[in-house]
């Protein structure tokens, strides 16, 4: 069997830890029963040889096919992964989605998207990625007695995301130590009301709110600074018509928002300013988890 997991982009400015979406770029792992433990790698990671050692899939897989069957079978693992890993686009999070689902379905267990969900709880305290990655669409999303509580939105297709992935990464974890210890009344009422005019304004598909409903006190230009380039990412990004441009989680990816007649465009001029980043434009996923029996 096949599962396969989308990408994400979390936080999308002011909505830290609480909204994020999933984009058409998706990694898949084909598994089966076998004679003998094996794991493969395509894409993504193929030249590194500690994730075969090390491999956090393979370990979330063992923890619960072992806890749903109790026994211990041997299967063959292949990865084929499109997400750039360390960043901002949700490796960690499609790998701990997939794992939690391959195991379920290894032990002949269905089980509803939303338990896959409050499963991923476990590896991921915060649901802005695990979210998109398992629904797919645009995502509110909230925790409440360990269960993550979310309302999803669909994106029309004649949206595009354009990504532009530097060559270095940023560490998640070490980009949360560079954020403030506190915040102001005045910065913490700024995100709020600038989170709720961004979720109003997917709910309504004004993309043109989006631009002023982006905006972020918390936690971008903390991040940012780490590779200043990101800063004049955004300022071409909005010259070029960008609907909104967000870091991408805690980065070092930058994800932005065009109409599809100008996602060509914008990202020549991303290839432009910047030759030693990746640039992407890639669909929105609607889809999420996908499990190909």
């Amino acid at each position: 069997m096949i599962i396969s997991v989308p990408a994400t982009s979390a936080n999308l400015g002011p909505g830290f830890d609480s909204l994020g979406l999933a984009v058409d770029l998706r990694n898949k792992v084909d598994f089966h029963p076998s004679r003998f433990f094996s794991v493969s790698i395509k894409g993504e990671g193929e030249n590194n040889p500690r994730l075969k050692g090390n491999n956090l899939f393979v370990s979330i897989f063992n923890d619960h096919y072992t806890r749903l069957t109790e026994n211990k079978q041997n299967f063959k693992f292949t990865f084929y992964n499109q997400i750039p890993m360390s960043r901002g686009l949700g490796s960690s999070s499609a790998v701990i989605v997939s794992a939690i689902s391959s195991a379920h379905e290894a032990a002949g267990i269905r089980v509803s998207k939303r338990r896959i969900l409050n499963h991923a709880l476990i590896y991921e305290s915060h649901p802005d990625n695990i979210t998109p990655a398992v629904m797919g669409g645009f995502n509110a999303a909230t925790v409440e007695k360990n269960k993550v509580f979310s309302q999803k939105k669909h994106l029309p297709n004649y949206l595009k995301a354009i990504v532009v992935i530097p060559n270095k990464p940023i560490n998640t974890s070490k980009a949360r130590t560079l954020l403030p210890k506190s915040y102001s009344k005045e910065n913490a009422i700024y995100n709020l009301s600038h989170t709720a005019l961004t979720v109003a304004s997917f709910y309504n598909e004004d993309w043109e709110m989006l631009r002023l409903s982006t905006g972020d006190r918390f936690h971008q230009k903390a991040r940012m600074k780490v590779l200043p380039e990101l800063f004049n990412v955004q300022k071409v990004a909005y010259e070029s018509g960008a609907l909104m441009s967000t870091l991408s989680g805690s980065g070092s990816t930058f994800f932005s928002m065009a109409y599809d007649d100008d996602a060509v465009a914008m990202a020549n001029k991303f290839i432009q300013k910047f030759p030693e980043f990746t640039v992407k434009i890639l669909d929105f996923d609607n889809d999420g988890l996908i499990i190909e029996r």
